[in-house]
């Protein structure tokens, strides 16, 4: 896990309130593909320092569960929200093991998988937490936009990166997978996973007066990917509905 997340936690916090990247790209693009969420019992998967906790809140949402590998980024979610979340740390390439099966409406899982190495048994835990015609949301990285770190030259191979980010204004080494479309859909889709929606981001127009060549850049390129997937109903269950 970078120090980015652990050692510069507090940092971070400040930074991605509203930096380009997270503030103005990521959060708009992830939060168009969820719906009303009032009353849903929601899972903040790879929590962070709570950005989304906190917008989750204001929309009213019923039970709002916030899980993280980094202690740093839970303790600062506890310290700003208290006991309107359930909030503990976890390692997600395991999934989640600690919560039931079939007790989650939506899942938002923003920005996290690039840093788990096989994604098969983290969709499958999501497939079996979320109660039917249930649905995550989640960002990564785009496949196209990686592609220039591979060392291999083969666009199909997963491969470990190094890099080497200055998002906290201190140089910190960052360790992601880089993967293809057909790595993350065919993980998405053996889990029993339907993806309903695809979206490659809209960069927003204020971007434009922090940093004019990162806006056109983004504009221009692809950054991050977006998926909405369903947990359907079983046909059993549509055999009962009917």
């Amino acid at each position: 896990m970078s120090e980015m997340y652990t050692k510069h936690a507090v940092k971070y916090a400040e930074v991605v309130k509203d930096n380009i990247y997270n503030a103005l790209l990521e959060r708009p693009s992830t939060m168009a593909l969820l719906g009303d969420l009032q009353g849903k019992d929601v899972i903040d998967m790879g929590c962070g320092s709570g950005e989304y906790a906190q917008w989750l809140l204001e929309q009213s949402v019923g039970r709002l569960t916030c899980i993280d590998i980094s202690e740093e980024m839970i303790d600062l979610v506890k310290n700003k929200f208290g006991l309107n979340v359930h909030a503990y740390c976890q390692n997600l390439s395991q999934g989640l093991p600690l919560e039931k099966d079939n007790s989650a409406d939506v899942i938002v899982c923003p920005l996290v998988l690039h840093y788990i190495e096989n994604l098969t048994p983290v969709f499958e835990s999501v497939c079996r937490v979320l109660k039917p015609g249930g649905y995550i949301v989640f960002s990564t990285h785009h496949p196209f936009a990686d592609f220039e770190c591979s060392e291999s030259g083969n666009y199909f191979n997963r491969e470990l990166v190094e890099e080497e980010w200055d998002t906290v204004g201190t140089p910190v080494k960052v360790q992601f997978y880089r993967r293809s479309l057909t790595e993350i859909s065919e993980a998405v889709t053996n889990s029993g996973l339907l993806i309903s929606k695809i979206s490659e981001g809209m960069i927003d127009e204020k971007a434009k007066d922090l940093s004019e060549s990162t806006y056109n850049h983004l504009k221009n390129n692809p950054n991050f990917i977006f998926f909405r997937c369903e947990k359907v109903h079983t046909q059993q269950n549509i055999k009962s509905d009917s």
